[in-house]
């Protein structure tokens, strides 16, 4: 517990509505906060924080943090951005507009109240890396032009932006590089591997692999991220950047595997071609998290997988009654 977690916060987080935010701001409601949700609901959801709308400690707003935001808060989590291709390719402008404006604006909103800001940045803004597994100190191996750019430049912007207003206006900043995570609440239809694999092994329709499913990924169940976050968040010796995310590494072929076992499903592997710039490998370094906060994962794959499988089950469920 840092020192904040006793003191009751006005804690404003955007994309509060989203797969992320959700389980943010209900953290920050178990810990006594008072939270205020910012969304746009581009792809957040409703029914992400139907069941906060009863706690009179909680306030949601339909806002777009392209356009600046006047509210009294102690702490900023700036969250808000589609995360998944599917989502932040379909509006690729927005998408940066979010990434830099959204963060001069929230940085503004920071400056103004002398709130603390934490930005969730990504492993992206490592893009294909050279390096494995990749250290804070990488600078990353991005190509600029190409149809993840939009949100990878946007989050690297991002965190220039915060370091900038760090160093000339003192604005008191926390960065965190997200790597994959997972768990109830994903969107279905954000494209993202896990996601893909539970909804197509629930339904019984074949695994789309890409490539030949030797690629690797780490996945971090939703509640350690969470974690991690409140504890970069509530501590004065470190600022970040902080690799969040869990180094055990996966080859997509295990997860559909593994997929097809936790849901008793008769589903068939596919194999597809790569799309363009999917990086090869991706796995954190996470001894500045280990060593400056104490954290790491604790969830193990299968059990996570459990609980978000038993999550889209009950999903598809009542889709299927509507």
């Amino acid at each position: 517990m840092g020192h904040d977690d006793l003191i009751r916060q006005r804690v404003l987080v955007t994309g509060g509505a989203g797969f992320l935010g959700s389980h943010l701001c209900e953290r920050l409601l178990a810990a006594g906060h008072d939270v205020l949700c910012v969304d746009n609901y581009y792809t957040g959801r409703r029914s992400n924080i139907e069941h906060l709308l009863g706690n009179p400690r909680f306030e949601t707003m339909r806002h777009d943090i392209t356009s600046p935001l006047l509210v009294e808060v102690d702490q900023i989590y700036n969250l808000a951005c589609p995360a998944s291709p599917v989502h932040y390719q379909f509006d690729p402008v927005q998408t940066l507009k979010t990434c830099v404006l959204g963060s001069i604006n929230m940085l503004g909103l920071a400056k103004r109240t002398k709130a603390r800001i934490f930005q969730a940045s990504t492993s992206e803004v490592y893009g294909d890396p050279l390096v494995h597994p990749q250290p804070e100190s990488y600078w990353g191996h991005v190509n600029p032009l190409g149809p993840r750019s939009c949100y990878d430049e946007g989050k690297r912007a991002a965190e220039t932006l915060f370091f900038d207003y760090h160093r000339q206006h003192r604005v008191d900043v926390r960065v965190v590089r997200i790597f994959n995570t997972y768990g109830p609440r994903m969107h279905p239809g954000d494209g993202r591997v896990v996601s893909n694999f539970v909804v197509q092994a629930l339904k019984g329709e074949d695994i789309t692999v890409y490539g030949d499913g030797d690629q690797t990924r780490s996945f971090c169940y939703v509640d350690d991220l969470i974690e991690g976050f409140c504890r970069l968040m509530n501590q004065d010796a470190t600022i970040g950047p902080v690799n969040i995310g869990n180094p055990g590494e996966f080859t997509i072929r295990q997860l559909a595997d593994l997929a097809i076992e936790l849901t008793g499903s008769r589903s068939r592997l596919v194999h597809l071609p790569l799309p363009a710039d999917d990086p090869r490998q991706r796995q954190p370094d996470i001894s500045l998290a280990r060593e400056a906060l104490g954290w790491e994962p604790t969830v193990s794959l299968r059990e996570g997988l459990a609980r978000t499988i038993a999550y889209f089950d009950t999903l598809l469920g009542e889709r299927a009654r509507i």
